[in-house]
């Protein structure tokens, strides 16, 4: 009886002593495997991948803004810190990051796509978002929007307006201006500037519209071109005119 008895501790020690060495074991080797998914040496990022239809950004520029600080392991690299570096390039709207398996990274980048300056400094994207960007590199032939900082949305419900109804007429908006006052003027690709006021914006364009071929046939225009046109009258237009220069 009292040998069963030791028997049954020994296997009861041993049960134990296994126990705590597979607890040991198991330890060591979470351990040893965070090392290793934690060591940038163990596991590095060997390749970048950069994607996108680039016009204004030079993947170069992606590369250095990714690589301004460590980029870690595979699997410490912070995707959403490495979004925030390239998403602070002038350019760059919006960018997706993924890891790709064994040591890539995939970066495909979405520019901003300008559609017009605003306040001859900034941008408006074709989300209407402004944004900071060199407008050197943009298209001359972008429409210049003027306006009250808070008025952006206003601004642009304006120049939508209006160029759609001067497009189908053959006419393109240079340049608009929102005053503080609400009050609209803006210049024709022809150099044509038209004063709109504050009230009935499209009924006076079209005004000018309706106008607009009197104009060209006015003994005026022989000799001169038109400078401005005055539209903030009930009825009529207030015409300015301009020498034209002579081509030689």
């Amino acid at each position: 009886m009292a040998a069963e008895q030791r028997l049954k501790l020994v296997n009861f020690w041993s049960g134990v002593i296994v126990f705590c060495l597979t607890l040991i074991g198991l330890g060591v080797g979470i351990y040893q495997l965070n090392e290793v998914l934690t060591d940038e040496q163990q596991v590095p990022i060997a390749s970048l991948s950069v994607q996108g239809e680039l016009i204004y950004t030079d993947k170069s520029e992606i590369r250095q803004a990714l690589l301004s600080k460590p980029l870690g392991s595979f699997f410490t690299a912070d995707v959403d810190s490495l979004r925030q570096r390239v998403e602070a390039l002038p350019w760059v709207q919006k960018v997706s990051i993924r890891k790709v398996w064994p040591d890539r990274l995939s970066v495909f980048v979405s520019e901003h796509q300008p559609q017009a300056l605003w306040n001859a400094d900034r941008l408006i994207n074709e989300q209407d978002e402004v944004f900071r960007a060199d407008v050197t590199k943009v298209s001359a032939q972008l429409p210049q929007l003027f306006g009250p900082e808070h008025a952006v949305e206003d601004t642009l419900s304006e120049f939508y307006r209006l160029q759609k109804m001067l497009s189908v007429n053959g006419f393109s908006i240079r340049a608009l201006r929102l005053t503080d006052r609400f009050a609209v003027s803006l210049v024709l690709e022809q150099g044509i500037e038209i004063k709109l006021g504050r009230e009935a914006t499209l009924e006076r364009i079209k005004r000018f519209i309706d106008l607009f071929p009197s104009m060209m046939n006015h003994e005026n225009s022989k000799e001169n071109k038109v400078d401005t046109v005055d539209l903030r009258y009930d009825t009529g237009a207030a015409v300015a005119w301009r020498e034209a220069k002579s081509e030689s």
